[in-house]
């Protein structure tokens, strides 16, 4: 079996840690850590919701995603500053959001919002996966604060299961999980796929960078992928005391 650059097989996660309350003034957060990934995740719960969903009787959960600019080791301007948010950290937003919603019952929430910030403070690869991994442990724990201020009653359960996700990818033929950027960079494959807690797809992206995959490359890539996700979802709920 092919051992990589950083000591581990192919079918190995990097490291992964998560500091829960990692934030004194947000009402849940971790700092979560793929490898040399680091990104923080905040959440805040606020009264009201937007226009659009006023009068339902629901709740909302969105997320906005954005990367410092030293996160890599060129420095890169602020998209505030530029004056423009680019097409990637948009994507990566509703990609977030989407993931976070697949396993809420807005019903349950009432007409508050809880809006999830992930600031990627170092990158090495997988910025999106560890994101969605860690947003989930700070929705958990904005709820938890919600329902302990009575601003949720007691009995209401929003969420409904977990969500994790993570990158898999093909390199010289070889199927990895968990890439690093040295990885992402060359492979032939790369894939972000978005698992719940209880083993179901909320979406997979992939894309052939020159060399189009089979039908049993996408197998083994999605079988990486649950395992992988199958052992995060461990930590996150190791994490929370679950």
């Amino acid at each position: 079996m092919t051992v990589r650059a950083d000591g581990r097989k192919p079918n190995q996660l990097r490291t992964v840690t998560i500091e829960r309350g990692w934030s004194d003034h947000a009402e849940g957060s971790a700092l979560i850590t793929f490898g040399g990934t680091k990104v923080l995740c905040t959440a805040s719960f606020t009264a009201g919701v937007p226009r659009w969903k006023v009068g339902k009787g629901e709740g909302w959960v969105t997320a906005e995603y954005a990367m410092l600019p030293r996160a890599t080791h060129d420095r890169n301007d602020r998209e505030a500053v530029k004056g423009k948010i680019g097409g990637r950290t948009h994507e990566i937003s509703r990609l977030i959001g989407r993931s976070l919603r697949a396993i809420v019952d807005v019903r349950e929430l009432g007409e508050n919002t809880i809006v999830i910030d992930c600031d990627v403070l170092q990158a090495d690869g997988g910025t999106r996966t560890a994101a969605i991994t860690g947003a989930y442990i700070a929705l958990a724990d904005s709820i938890a604060w919600a329902r302990e201020n009575k601003l949720i009653p007691a009995k209401a359960k929003p969420l409904i299961d977990s969500v994790a996700a993570v990158s898999v990818g093909i390199i010289d033929g070889e199927p990895f999980l968990d890439l690093a950027y040295t990885e992402d960079v060359r492979a032939h494959t790369d894939m972000n796929v978005v698992v719940t807690g209880s083993g179901k797809f909320v979406e997979v992206q992939g894309t052939a960078e020159g060399v189009p995959f089979d039908r049993a490359e996408l197998d083994s890539l999605l079988d990486l992928a649950l395992q992988g996700t199958a052992d995060l979802t461990a930590q996150q709920q190791s994490s929370l005391g679950d």
